[in-house]
């Protein structure tokens, strides 16, 4: 997750063209959606945030992670005024903009691996966001979910403060794993043959070696609308490795009541995101692979009809 110091003109100028692209969408979404109220001054005007029930299953947060980025709180002011400041650009863009414009340290997927994620992106946000790993795409990520939830699963505490640092307004929490790449031959054994691991439940009841359990309390009551596997470490024998992280984003995915989870899984040119990805997110839901990123649509397994088998 943690990327290379590298000079990469055409990466900045595409995370910068994202920022840019997904700030001019809010800003002509906010538009578009004030102006039914302007023209017909007889239309109802909608609850404010502060007035509607919050989503089920969103996470608590100070910023109200869940209101939408096209939505203004209530204000005295003139309405030019008003409509002036629901489209300023908020400072956590900001700090991301210059952030990228003036590093040298770009993020370490290619344009073409970041476009796979962002593309979908743009389209679900704002959303819940889930990523296993916290680098210096971090801000990226959290900036293109403007509005939505984005949480960021970290192995190294001392990571966590120093990116905390630059970028305190990031969430992340610290995550351990007991298992090592060296095992993953076993694991994948272990994942294959035995039938508690086929099974769909929350993680936490799973009697599956390859389910996480240690995480917070929330991860697990969240229904994530993206899940990324970036992390943890696993370049080496005894490094963490990505076994675990790979089997539980599959298993929350089928978990979740309704609907489908979207799990991108990368540094697949590895043997372990290879197999693991393939084995327990399923070739049958891969939707795409660009360069070393691959792209699953998981479908809710509890919705679906009890014979319905792990992998299509």
């Amino acid at each position: 997750m943690r990327p290379k110091t590298q000079s990469s003109l055409n990466i900045k100028l595409i995370i910068l063209g994202f920022l840019l692209a997904f700030f001019l969408l809010l800003v002509l979404r906010t538009s578009f959606s004030s102006s039914p109220h302007e023209q017909n001054p007889n239309t109802p005007i909608p609850l404010s945030v502060h007035d509607q029930e919050e989503p089920s299953g969103a996470l608590a947060s100070s910023s109200n992670p869940t209101e939408s980025p096209t939505t203004c709180p209530p204000s005295s002011s003139s309405t030019d005024d008003h409509h002036q400041s629901c489209t300023k650009i908020p400072p956590n863009l900001v700090d991301t903009l210059i952030h990228y414009v003036t590093t040298n340290i770009t993020p370490q997927q290619t344009l073409r691996e970041i476009s796979v994620t962002s593309q979908v992106l743009l389209n679900k946000s704002p959303c819940k966001f889930l990523v296993f790993g916290l680098g210096r795409d971090s801000p990226m990520w959290s900036s293109l979910n403007f509005g939505g939830r984005t949480l960021f699963l970290e192995e190294d505490k001392s990571w966590i403060e120093q990116v905390k640092q630059q970028f305190p307004y990031l969430d992340s929490y610290h995550v351990e794993y007991d298992s090592k790449v060296h095992q993953a031959n076993d694991l994948m054994n272990i994942g294959q043959e035995e039938e508690d691991c086929k099974e769909v439940v929350d993680p936490r009841s799973s009697k599956c070696q390859l389910a996480l359990k240690g995480m917070p309390r929330e991860i697990y009551e969240t229904e994530w609308d993206l899940i990324m596997v970036d992390a943890p470490t696993g370049y080496h024998g005894d490094a963490p490795g990505r076994m675990t992280a790979i089997y539980t984003a599959g298993l929350m995915a089928r978990n979740r009541e309704v609907g489908e989870t979207h799990v991108f899984v990368h540094d697949v040119d590895r043997t372990v995101e290879d197999r693991f990805s393939m084995a327990f997110l399923c070739e049958g839901y891969m939707r795409t692979q660009e360069g070393r990123i691959r792209h699953f649509t998981i479908p809710s397994h509890r919705s679906s009809l009890p014979s319905t088998p792990f992998c299509p």
